[in-house]
This record gives C-alpha cells, sequence and structure tokens, in this order.
C-alpha cells in the first residue's frame, strides 16, 4: 500500500476514534445530569442537561459528516464530499441556538413565577458539574488537536460545542456554590440565563465558520501568499500569471490560475513545468486541488527573449 494511504487511514481512524470519544462523554453526562437535575429541580442543571443532549446530536452528526467527507470523488460529487462538514456544522449551529433559546425563555420563566430547590442534593449537582467540566475540558482539548491536525471543521465545531459546556458547566457550578453559601435560589435561574447567552454566542461563531465554507470561500492570506511566493519564484520560465482563485471545501482547497508562457514553447515543457509548480505547492498546503491553463504569450517580451523561443518580431502578435 502506498505511503499516502497509509498516513489517510492513519488519519481517518484517528478522527472517528476522537468523534466517537465525543459520542461517549456526552451520553454519560446527558444521564447523570438529567437524573440529578430532576431530582434537585434544578433548571440550570436541566439546562446543563439540555446542553449535553445537543451536544451529543453534535457529535453523532460530526461523526457522520467526517466519514461522509472523507469518501473519494466519485460520479455525482466530482470535487469530493469536504462540504458535508460545512452543512454538519451548520446544522450544529442551529441545534445549539434552539437549545439557548429554550433555556433562556425556562429560566426567565422561572425567575418571574419563584424558584425552589432541594437543598439536600445541591452537594451532588456540584460534584456533578465538576466533573462535566473536567470530562468536557480533557475530550475537547483532544478532539480540537485532531479538528486542527486534519483541518476538520466538523470535528472543530464539536470541540467548540465542548469547550463551550466547560464554561457553562464552571458557571452552573459557580451558581450551586453560591446557593449552598447563602440558601438564594435565584442564582439557579440566573446561572442558567448566562449559561444560554454563552451558548447563543457559540452558535453565532459557528454558523459564520460553517456558512462561509458553503459559500466557497477563498484560502487564507498566508496561504494564497505561499502560492504566489513559489510561481514567483520560477519567473525566468514564464511571461505572467493571473486569475488566481481559491475557494475553501471542508478540509479540501481548490486552486485554479492561469499561466502565460512563451508563445512557441514546447507543449511536453510547458506542461512538465506546471507540474513542477502544483508539485511544489501541494508539498506546502495540504489536501490541494490545483488546475492550471496554460496561454500563449502574444508580445515580443523580454521573456520570450531569454528563454530564445518566440523572438521574431514577425511571429509575435
Amino acid at each position: 500500500m502506498p505511503e499516502s494511504n497509509h498516513k489517510y487511514f492513519a488519519a481517518h481512524k484517528e478522527i472517528t476514534s476522537v468523534a466517537r470519544l465525543s459520542i461517549y462523554s456526552n451520553t454519560l453526562l446527558l444521564i447523570i445530569k438529567l437524573a440529578v437535575g430532576f431530582f434537585m429541580g434544578s433548571i440550570s442543571v436541566l439546562s446543563e442537561a439540555l446542553h449535553s443532549g445537543i451536544d451529543l446530536l453534535a457529535a453523532i452528526i460530526a461523526n457522520y459528516s467526517v466519514k461522509k467527507a472523507g469518501q473519494p470523488a466519485d460520479e455525482d460529487h466530482n470535487f469530493g464530499h469536504g462540504k458535508f462538514e460545512n452543512v454538519s456544522g451548520t446544522v450544529e449551529a442551529i441545534l445549539i441556538f434552539v437549545a439557548a433559546i429554550i433555556i433562556i425563555y425556562k429560566a426567565s420563566e422561572k425567575i418571574i413565577l419563584g424558584h425552589d430547590m432541594k437543598s439536600e442534593f445541591i452537594g451532588i449537582g456540584i460534584l456533578v458539574m465538576g466533573l462535566s467540566a473536567a470530562v468536557n475540558f480533557y475530550v475537547s482539548r483532544r478532539i480540537m488537536a485532531v479538528a486542527k491536525k486534519a483541518e476538520s471543521i466538523a470535528l472543530e465545531a464539536d470541540a467548540y460545542h465542548l469547550t463551550t459546556d466547560v464554561y457553562t458547566s464552571i458557571g452552573v457550578f459557580i451558581g450551586l456554590v453560591l446557593i449552598q453559601l447563602t440558601g438564594i435560589s435565584i442564582f439557579d435561574p440566573i446561572m442558567a440565563i448566562i449559561v444560554g447567552i454563552i451558548i447563543l454566542k457559540a452558535s453565532y461563531d459557528l454558523t459564520r465558520r460553517s456558512v462561509s465554507g458553503i459559500m466557497d470561500v477563498k484560502l487564507s492570506d498566508n496561504e494564497e501568499e505561499t502560492i504566489r511566493s513559489i510561481i514567483h519564484d520560477h519567473y525566468s520560465q514564464y511571461a505572467e500569471y493571473h486569475n488566481l482563485r481559491s475557494r475553501m471545501s471542508g478540509a479540501e482547497r481548490f486552486v485554479d490560475l492561469h499561466l502565460v508562457v512563451p508563445k512557441n514553447q514546447n507543449v511536453v515543457e510547458a506542461h512538465d513545468f506546471c507540474d513542477h509548480l502544483e508539485k511544489e505547492i501541494k508539498e506546502k498546503i495540504p489536501n490541494l486541488s490545483i488546475l492550471i491553463h496554460i496561454e500563449p504569450c502574444r508580445t515580443d517580451c523580454e521573456i520570450c527573449k531569454k528563454l530564445e523561443v518566440c523572438v521574431n518580431p514577425d511571429i509575435a502578435q
């Protein structure tokens, strides 16, 4: 098996492994938070349970999307399946937005109508929130590391959800400690509202990131500058280039440009030069597909003279 295939399967195995880890951890935390939240009568703990439920659904979607996005191009998807990750991220953003609205509504209702908690279970709630923050911190760091390495927006979205869950769990933890110390139960719905606002912010950030991929956003300025720099390194072998375009599709990158070469240059030489450029660029930028369109130089330019082709003014146009 070629080395590139070994790397692909190794990376894919790591991606699916951390995606499953997220599913397992969210399932466990969802069950624990639901049980404790109902026993306590705590809107903030139940809000965290809903948050974990959304994270679980997001993890399942991410697990599916990374598998789908990793499939090679086929007859119906000539450019691959990379945008499955962007669609996945958008769906996840919508889910957590809905969760945030529900949390804020229910918490506001508790503030208006009044709210009582079973104080004998507050200690268990504090323990569960601390455990939730610790588990999600560990899992989110693992997932984010793999997401950055694999450039997977679906995994990155999942890690971002869990990171948000760390902050909200800490918030609920603080709220329960305050209730334990003061006996004032209104801290519970107040912390739930804060949780909802944090989730709303996460939903906005994730939506913006996911939609940008669907809208064919260009490569980063640094990546485009890398491409231009490599082309400029070979300035003596072509006349000029123009119409450089780029776009992202999940972790996949696509670039095309027009390269002007001496009018009478051998087709094989021009093709070999393009292959060389493509190879150098792909070595610097991973997951890249590049298409170079060759155009003939139509003037009696200095490049043509230097390469000793197309030097006859009667031929050049």
